[in-house]
């Protein structure tokens, strides 16, 4: 059942069709309060790049390969109930022994479409009291994924990114749990038309 959003002026439904949002979709006192929201996400910063940087050290030791941050704290668009999503790129012909090597360590989520003719596997662990998703891409996907990054880095203003995580808690806060899942993945998608950019459902507890 769907539960009333936190008071908006923005015509949500028409956003979450588009699936961009934008400075100008805001009157003054909406962004205002867009704004204060995301700098309260900002306070969880410091702790999360320390949980991130002890988690991509393990990783390196696991694999021998460094991990780069591909999800929304790596973007500074998470909310304060994100997970880390990190991701290291490895040839395919490989993968049984990176299995083999994160076993011990991690849960094994199982194998997702990246693009329409590569997969990603997924694994996960917790690390102070903070699950962290591992993506093992094929070194061509790890490779367009660092390019997307950093072009997200430099092109996407902070303006739009506090418009869309405005918008991303908007949908979260109100159940709108579909639209939350795609909305998660619009900014890759923009940036990045390579990848089947398909919503993954939410976890549920123990999964």
């Amino acid at each position: 059942m769907t539960t009333q959003p936190p008071f908006t002026e923005l015509d949500l439904n028409a956003i979450a069709e588009r699936r961009w949002v934008d400075r100008g979709d805001f009157t003054d006192a909406e962004f205002a309060r867009a704004r204060a929201f995301y700098e309260q996400m900002r306070v969880h910063d410091d702790r999360l790049e320390q949980v991130r940087a002890d988690a991509a050290a393990m990783i390196s030791e696991w694999t021998g390969h460094k991990p780069r941050d591909v999800g929304s704290f790596g973007t500074r668009l998470n909310l304060e109930t994100s997970d880390l999503d990190l991701g290291i790129g490895y040839p395919a012909e490989d993968r049984d022994r990176l299995r083999a090597a994160l076993a011990p360590h991690t849960t094994f989520l199982g194998e997702r479409k990246t693009r329409y003719s590569t997969s990603r596997l997924v694994f996960s662990f917790k690390l102070d009291g903070i699950e962290i998703d591992l993506s093992a891409l094929t070194v061509e996907d790890f490779a367009v994924a660092c390019r997307m990054l950093d072009q997200i880095d430099v092109t996407m203003t902070l303006d739009e990114r506090i418009a869309h995580t405005w918008v991303k808690h908007l949908l979260r806060s109100s159940g709108r749990t579909e639209e939350y899942a795609t909305w998660k993945l619009t900014t890759y998608a923009r940036f990045c038309t390579e990848f089947n950019w398909v919503p993954i459902p939410e976890k549920t507890a123990g999964a």
